[in-house]
């Protein structure tokens, strides 16, 4: 098939290499502009177009893709399909009726639940045992066109967002090539959502990782793991920083109030919650590296009340 590839993110990447290797032609790569990045401001390339260079394919940065002036440059690419993966841009109905078999969308999750920007990451907070990436046929909404293929992937009981992440970029790259198949075969069964299943995710900024420690030991240990790499969850200790990078959850309450540290052991450091208590496995106080427990309470002296977060 000729395919007009659009994404951005390095989940993106391994969906484009897994439809080279099956032989298709990509007329052309379309991503985010570059930006600048670091204390430097030097200006990085999206992963996706860093691929398709490697490859020697035609990248295009179009600010806004529903400009007309780019709209006229798919069209004379004239694409089989256009397949969409985290490009980060909304797609006009314009540009959906260019190709023969549509724009096909790779999507994180089990549509119609956890439509949106970060279902990865939502997943793991919310707790759910099971994820998977939906193939879809794209409409003018936002992840609400009809449904061609899913692959279920179970989340595993100390998953991260990171883990989670790599897991469903394999399997959405294999999901892609096996649906094109189908289109080409005309073998596809597309499927209408079901609204009344749907919820959207809330995009994820820094603020979602600020610990409310009232919440419990359960919640906040998901919330730990759904955040990790980024934005991460993090509270304040003594008035710095402190990112919580692992922990568990003990059933068990303290006569402490919730945020506040209620057992300190050479390797060992439990916190009282809204119920149950916290022990932390890995933590980075601000400025420092990210350390296991033990090795962070050899270089800090803590004591028992202590709260966090203010």
């Amino acid at each position: 098939m000729k395919i007009v590839f659009m994404g951005t993110p390095e989940f993106s990447v391994e969906t484009l290499e897994k439809l080279i290797e099956a032989g298709h032609e990509i007329l052309a790569v379309v991503t985010q502009p570059d930006k600048p990045k670091g204390r430097g401001k030097a200006v990085q390339y999206p992963a996706v177009k860093e691929a398709a260079l490697k490859h020697g394919i035609l990248v295009y940065q179009p600010i806004k893709v529903r400009e007309p002036e780019f709209v006229a440059i798919l069209k004379d690419l004239n694409p089989d399909v256009i397949v969409v993966i985290a490009f980060g841009q909304i797609l006009t109905k314009e540009i959906l009726d260019i190709p023969k078999y549509g724009c096909i969308n790779v999507h994180a999750s089990l549509l119609p639940k956890y439509r949106g920007a970060a279902p990865i990451q939502w997943v793991v907070i919310d707790g759910e045992k099971e994820t998977g990436v939906t193939t879809q046929r794209m409409d003018v909404g936002i992840d609400t066109g009809d449904m061609i293929m899913k692959t279920v992937v179970p989340i595993a009981e100390e998953e991260t967002g990171g883990s989670l992440h790599d897991k469903l970029m394999v399997a959405g790259a294999k999901l892609c090539v096996e649906t094109l198949k189908k289109l080409e075969d005309n073998t596809a069964v597309f499927e209408k959502q079901d609204d009344s299943l749907s919820n959207y995710v809330k995009i994820l900024n820094k603020s979602i990782g600020n610990i409310d420690w009232t919440m419990s030991a359960i919640e906040i240990e998901r919330l730990i793991r759904g955040l990790n790499p980024w934005p991460s969850a993090y509270s304040k200790l003594n008035h710095k920083t402190i990112k919580i990078w692992k922990a568990k959850v003990i059933d068990d309450n303290s006569k402490y109030e919730a945020g506040t540290i209620s057992a300190i052991g050479k390797d060992f450091l439990h916190i009282q919650t809204g119920k149950g208590l916290l022990s932390i496995l890995e933590l980075q106080l601000e400025g420092k590296k990210r350390m296991l427990i033990e090795d962070f309470l050899r270089g800090v002296k803590l004591e028992i009340g202590t709260k966090l977060g203010e």
